[in-house]
């Protein structure tokens, strides 16, 4: 298979593009420099709050600037996006459309691994955006899989740590997880999707259980495979 060179739609958000930019680099089997994938990323800070738009459409629509980078990438030598943003999915249709070479999908390769791990109960924490537009819901009933959202009290626990802690540069401690995991394994979750890429800063900080299924960790790796190349250990989930 000929190598391909991969693009990454960045900055959504900033510190979860440098992370799974560094995943790659781990992820993948190598020795040396030039065995790894030629990656171009372009953490473009200005692409408007996905989930904004979703909850209220009079907000700036992100999906023109998307397309732009895409179509950027593309321009100097991409042959495949990654975004690194499961919210940014909800438009994905839109996305695939504009953009002049194929873009992965996050959200299906993610509840694609929750079933191959056998999972058939499976917890989703993503932005109050990803919820509301049902992908990961949908996505996961496709491959037989029941779906949990977390209760409302728990929605806006997530999305504070998405927006208030991971956003703003700030640590999250066991404490401050805890009460969502409790939450989640009290509805007898076999497996909780981290779906949204701020959760998986947690997730490298917090060091979470094997439970969890890390979307961004997921994209890593197909985006590997796609390219061309191989991961350390296909079965490390």
């Amino acid at each position: 298979m000929k190598k391909q060179t991969l693009g990454i739609i960045g900055g959504v958000g900033p510190l979860a593009t440098m992370f799974i930019g560094e995943m790659i680099v781990r992820r993948t089997k190598a020795t040396k420099d030039q065995e790894h994938l030629h990656t171009i990323i372009d953490n473009d800070t200005n692409i408007p709050d996905r989930t904004a738009f979703i909850l209220d459409s009079t907000k700036e629509n992100p999906v023109p600037v998307i397309v732009a980078d895409a179509k950027k990438l593309a321009s100097v030598g991409a042959n495949l996006i990654a975004i690194p943003c499961n919210t940014a999915h909800t438009f994905y249709d839109e996305i695939v459309e504009g953009s002049p070479v194929p873009v992965l999908h996050m959200i299906r390769e993610t509840a694609k691994r929750a079933s191959d791990l056998g999972a058939e109960r499976v917890g989703i924490l993503a932005t109050t955006g990803t919820l509301t537009s049902r992908m990961y819901q949908d996505a996961l009933e496709e491959f037989g899989i029941t779906p949990v959202v977390p209760d409302d009290v728990m929605k806006e626990k997530v999305m504070s740590i998405i927006y208030d802690y991971v956003k703003a540069g700030k640590d999250v401690s066991w404490e401050d997880w805890q009460p969502i995991e409790e939450a989640m394994l009290a509805l007898n979750c076999d497996r909780i999707v981290l779906g949204c890429t701020e959760l998986s800063i947690v997730n490298r900080d917090l060091k979470l259980s094997d439970k969890y299924i890390d979307s961004l960790i997921v994209l890593a790796e197909r985006a590997i495979l796609a390219c061309g190349y191989e991961i350390v250990d296909e079965q490390s989930y």
